[in-house]
């Protein structure tokens, strides 16, 4: 057998009231580009964590993947389904800068 799983989306719930959703797995952050906004899906968080609790925004990442599979050599099954998961992680914002 044979699959081939792609993320389709990611839902992202910033836990600051802010929903972003990105078509495919987005873009891999790159330190070198410093601080440029996210080319296809990104957010910044307009106040610190400080009023959280633990001090941490409740993030929580909810992916859909797409699995394409057949049978190899055994017969000519194949077929596809969508898998969803999601995880949580605190985040934390000690500092937001406003630029005039």
């Amino acid at each position: 057998m044979t699959a081939i799983a792609k993320v389709t989306s990611i839902r992202w719930t910033m836990g600051d009231g802010a929903t972003v959703t990105c078509a495919g797995p987005g873009t891999p952050y790159r330190g070198s580009e410093r601080m440029v906004d996210s080319p296809d899906c990104g957010h910044r968080y307009a106040s610190t964590s400080s009023g959280q609790p633990g001090e941490r925004f409740p993030l929580t990442a909810t992916s859909t993947w797409t699995v394409d599979w057949e049978v190899v050599g055994g017969g000519a099954d194949s077929g596809q389904f969508t898998e969803t998961r999601d995880s949580t992680v605190g985040v934390r914002v000690g500092e937001v800068q406003v630029v005039n």
